[in-house]
């Protein structure tokens, strides 16, 4: 496995947001997180990511312990998190926002990893030079996801990519992501979704207050009326 989580465990004060948890994503695989709001699925990514400290378990990537690591050091191993909200800099320009994505790197290719994101999207390449804040949603969580490949991830977590899109623009985040696992990319993706989720990935998990509840292939999970019922709502 590429990631390794092993008991984790996250609290606020009183409030115990992610119980035990353990879970995998192996290379190139792409794994969902299901639940209803509040089921500790943010809480999950924010503490992979080394935005909150964890209360106890363990987080493996690529077979080191990184329980232990602040935030940056995660993403110069190529852990990265997009999330929730896209988080863009809204005052800065859109060339901007992608220098801050690549901030950690030292190498000589960042010019070239830029141009690669405008080929790939137009409309931000069009708008280059405009500030962020005039980008319509969908073209924000564009952005907000090339600010993470800038970083050169070996696995992305993707909180609520399709928060606040419309139908067509979900469409075209799903393409991308499996567009993106296609090269290579790992992906942890929570998403409200849940039936694109399962579409997209290969496996998925199920979390309730805090616990991992129910896990398994997705094509499964996505044929299970109860737990379509019980968790998933009626997306």
């Amino acid at each position: 496995m590429l990631l390794e989580i092993e008991g984790l465990e996250v609290r606020y004060g009183r409030t115990h947001a992610v119980r035990g948890v353990s879970l995998g994503v192996a290379t190139a695989e792409v794994v969902t997180v299901l639940g209803a709001n509040g089921a500790g699925k943010s809480s999950l990514l924010k503490a992979i990511a080394g935005a909150v400290t964890p209360a106890g378990g363990r987080i493996i990537f690529d077979g080191a312990d990184v329980t232990a690591l602040s935030a940056p050091e995660r993403v110069k191993r190529g852990l990265v998190l997009v999330p929730e909200g896209r988080q863009i800099l809204v005052s800065l320009t859109v060339h901007e926002n992608l220098l801050m994505g690549a901030y950690g790197r030292r190498d000589g290719d960042v010019a070239r990893d830029i141009e690669g994101i405008y080929a790939r999207f137009s409309n931000l390449a069009a708008r280059r030079d405009m500030l962020a804040s005039v980008l319509s949603g969908g073209e924000q969580q564009m952005l907000a996801i090339s600010r993470a490949l800038l970083a050169r991830p070996r696995l992305m977590m993707l909180d609520e990519p399709s928060l606040g899109l419309s139908p067509l623009l979900v469409g075209r985040l799903f393409e991308l992501v499996r567009e993106l696992n296609r090269d290579g990319l790992a992906i942890l993706l929570v998403e409200q979704n849940t039936r694109m989720a399962l579409r997209t990935a290969s496996r998925g998990y199920v979390m309730e207050l805090g616990r991992i509840v129910l896990d398994g292939p997705a094509d499964r999970l996505a044929d299970n009326e109860a737990l379509a019922a019980a968790y998933l709502g009626s997306h």
